[in-house]
């Protein structure tokens, strides 16, 4: 498969990311919006990895290895904002009983 097919679905969802993260008011939604895109990211890394396989860094290690353990941590390091955000957002709706973004930003007046 040609990478211009990789980027295509990348910048795709990428977009498809933004739009839901602009335009929904459910912070729920928001988070699956951003790790949408954080995905598409990674989906991107992983192809540009993939092309310039055959390229040796300074430790030896295939540049393709490096990208993918790099996509690793960030998976793991999203994994870890999505716990947390949710976290925030149980205790949100439990004292507003609202998840409502512009019910929340109402709140700092």
């Amino acid at each position: 498969m040609e990478i211009k097919w990789y980027i295509f679905l990348s910048a795709i969802l990428f977009c498809i990311g933004i739009i839901g993260a602009l335009t929904r008011r459910n912070s729920i939604i928001v988070f699956m919006c951003i790790e949408l895109m954080l995905n598409s990211v990674n989906l991107l890394l992983v192809a540009f990895s993939k092309m310039h396989m055959a390229v040796p860094n300074a430790f030896g290690a295939s540049m393709a290895s490096s990208a993918q353990i790099f996509v690793f941590f960030i998976m793991i390091l999203a994994a870890a904002e999505v716990s947390v955000g949710l976290a925030i957002i149980v205790m949100l709706f439990r004292n507003t009983r609202s998840i409502d973004i512009n019910f929340l930003n109402r709140l700092k007046n």
